[in-house]
């Protein structure tokens, strides 16, 4: 069902997933546990934003940091993403969700590199809403890559050629737009090297929620909260009266 909202709503939605494990613990569960409730909860949040209006959703499932996770726990996030792979994509044709991945995936054992090709492939004709996982991905990486791309192509210039304009194709979501606003849930007020080129500019949104318990009315306040803001992108504010929001709990 599309939800109504008087101001409007952004077009991408950057989510980094936190409190899994936490929600775990609290219950007396294993992480392993606490990361599959975190995997049934990105249906229904991507189904969430699709019928808000939101046509791209990034979600930060792995990052170039969780390798130093202990290998148990890294085993059972690799197997969690292998398992999303294979067993969604009927529903993600059937809700017209488009997969893509950002990142190294080379990172990844043949198996996983396979499915990642495949479930990008049979999705590729949807246009309801693009879901983008960053796998193996950090922003610091996605800069540096995007250079050396950029040299690559233009081997006989100097990088004083080199500007914003010309980089921006070689980084991992040039064919995207911009994200508009981006969560984080569980607590923690930090971006975590999460696609720090693309989101200079991104309202940037907090929370105490665990995100096994992110549900589309908290997502629904998320947006409330981002149609307060005022975008300036460095300008002049358009409003007469700033608006001021504090912490979400």
């Amino acid at each position: 069902m599309q939800a109504n909202f008087s101001a409007p709503v952004p077009q991408h939605i950057a989510i980094i997933m936190d409190g899994n494990r936490r929600w775990a613990a609290a219950r007396g569960l294993p992480k392993a546990l606490g990361h599959g409730a975190g995997s049934r909860r990105v249906k229904t949040l991507v189904q969430a934003c699709a019928d808000r209006g939101v046509s791209h959703v990034t979600l930060f499932a792995f990052s170039t940091e969780n390798w130093r996770r202990p290998l148990d726990e890294v085993s059972s996030l690799i197997g969690l993403l292998s398992l999303y792979l294979q067993k969604e994509i009927g529903s993600m044709n059937a809700r017209g969700v488009r997969l893509r991945v950002i990142g190294d995936t080379s990172g990844f054992d043949s198996l996983v590199q396979a499915l990642i090709r495949d479930a990008q492939t049979r999705t590729a004709h949807n246009q309801t809403i693009t879901l983008t996982l960053a796998l193996n991905y950090g922003g610091r990486w996605d800069m540096l890559q995007a250079v050396k791309a950029w040299q690559r192509a233009h081997a006989t210039q100097s990088a004083d050629d080199l500007d914003e304009a010309a980089l921006a194709p070689y980084l991992q979501m040039a064919d995207a737009p911009a994200p508009d606003l981006m969560i984080r849930t569980g607590g923690e007020s930090r971006m975590s090297n999460f696609m720090l080129w693309q989101m200079a500019y991104t309202e940037l949104y907090f929370t105490d929620t665990l995100w096994p318990e992110f549900t589309p009315q908290a997502l629904d306040q998320a947006i409330v909260w981002y149609g307060q803001r005022d975008r300036r992108f460095g300008g002049e504010s358009t409003r007469k009266t700033e608006v001021i929001a504090s912490k979400a709990s």
